[in-house]
């Protein structure tokens, strides 16, 4: 399944840029005035319009070929696994459920071999008031 997958994207990818360069090659529809009065596209290797009908044809085909790759991706992208069930639900049943006072006792301090680090004292709850906040000069 997954070499299809590669090979479907790899399909995707020639045919989009295949497009890209068609499509530039392609003269716009101002163009095909210069060739009814002589220029020098007329003597090319497809004929006056061989061009544009060869150089059209060929970007539509690879333009079908580029959506089918596309419809084919986004299909098989859609294939469900058989255990079910979200990525999240998944990854919560793998987890183990540790209780609060176990899990605080196991952060690390950040040194190796040391005592833990103390906690920083606590700031007041209440702001200072009075000629305390406001700054001297």
């Amino acid at each position: 399944m997954n070499v299809v997958l590669n090979l479907l994207v790899g399909v995707q990818m020639l045919s989009a840029l295949a497009m890209i360069g068609l499509i530039l090659i392609q003269h716009g529809k101002g163009a095909d005035m210069g060739a009814a009065f002589g220029s020098g596209s007329a003597g090319s290797l497809f004929g006056a319009s061989g061009s544009a009908n060869f150089l059209s044809r060929t970007t539509a085909v690879l333009a079908a070929v580029f959506f089918a790759c596309t419809l084919l991706l986004a299909y098989f992208s859609h294939a469900r696994p058989t255990g079910g069930g979200s990525l999240l639900e998944r990854a919560a049943v793998g987890t183990p459920a540790t209780p609060a006072s176990a899990a605080a006792g196991q952060i690390p301090s950040g040194t190796s071999g040391a005592a833990p680090a103390k906690a920083p004292a606590s700031a007041p709850a209440a702001p200072v008031s009075g000629p305390g906040q406001i700054p001297n000069k």
